[in-house]
């Protein structure tokens, strides 16, 4: 019996690891937007939820919010913690602005290398210091890289934040990531009642690469106009 051992340890902890990383399937885009359409933030047609992660940043963020205001949008900032407490200003004025206040985490790791207990400690600590930043407490999250577990799901539960992926990226945390190639890569994905996730800072993306991001907003405007799309907050698909 005694060779069965260790076999069968390394079963149980397959099993559990399975259970852990689960959930990360949802990060398959085409399966997510089809089978969960709430977690990929689809919304009534005729609209499209811009999203932006990794601020709030000094360096970055305000740019973004004179193209916001400029082309009239509104749009769901999911901040991260570290970064919020970092700059309080900043997170403010996102508020002031009146765009919408989301949790992207307190720091970015991704879930899968973290226990249950440690992305609960972490999602807590993120909540804490962006409902401090901004006087609003979010009520959507969305996890580091896209990825959820086992324990971002319960940690998510328990604090009542409604987690919310994407239905199309502009992959423009890369260095080569230009204004047309985040409009091409938008294009790709976008849908009708969609969510675009797109970065308002670099701190966990190649330095300068916001910029892509920064400069595809007049040419992504000028698409879902054509297509005849309003562009707004996550909150506006619960309309």
């Amino acid at each position: 019996m005694a060779p069965t051992l260790p076999r069968t340890a390394l079963s149980c902890a397959a099993v559990l690891a399975a259970g852990h990383a689960a959930p990360a399937l949802s990060a398959v885009a085409p399966l997510r937007n089809r089978v969960l359409p709430r977690l990929a933030g689809t919304g009534p047609p005729g609209h499209v939820a811009l999203t932006f992660d990794d601020g709030p940043d000094p360096a970055s963020t305000p740019a973004f919010l004179e193209a916001l205001d400029r082309l009239g949008w509104r749009a769901t900032f999911f901040m991260l913690g570290d970064m919020a407490q970092r700059h309080p200003g900043v997170a403010a004025e996102v508020a002031a602005a009146g765009h919408e206040i989301a949790l992207h985490g307190h720091r970015h790791v991704s879930h899968l290398r973290r226990p249950p207990g440690r992305v609960l400690d972490d999602l807590r600590r993120g909540l804490d210091a962006v409902t401090d930043a901004t006087g609003r407490r979010p009520v959507r999250f969305r996890p580091p890289y896209g990825l959820l577990s086992a324990g971002t799901c319960l940690a998510a539960r328990r604090l009542e934040l409604r987690t919310v992926l994407w239905t199309a990226w502009g992959r423009d945390w890369t260095a080569t990531a230009s204004p047309q190639s985040v409009v091409t890569e938008v294009g790709r994905g976008v849908v009708p009642g969609g969510t675009v996730l797109l970065h308002d800072s670099d701190c966990t993306s190649a330095p300068g690469s916001w910029r892509a991001a920064l400069g595809a907003l007049t040419p992504l405007a000028e698409r879902f106009a054509a297509a005849g799309l309003a562009v707004g907050p996550l909150a506006d698909h619960d309309m």
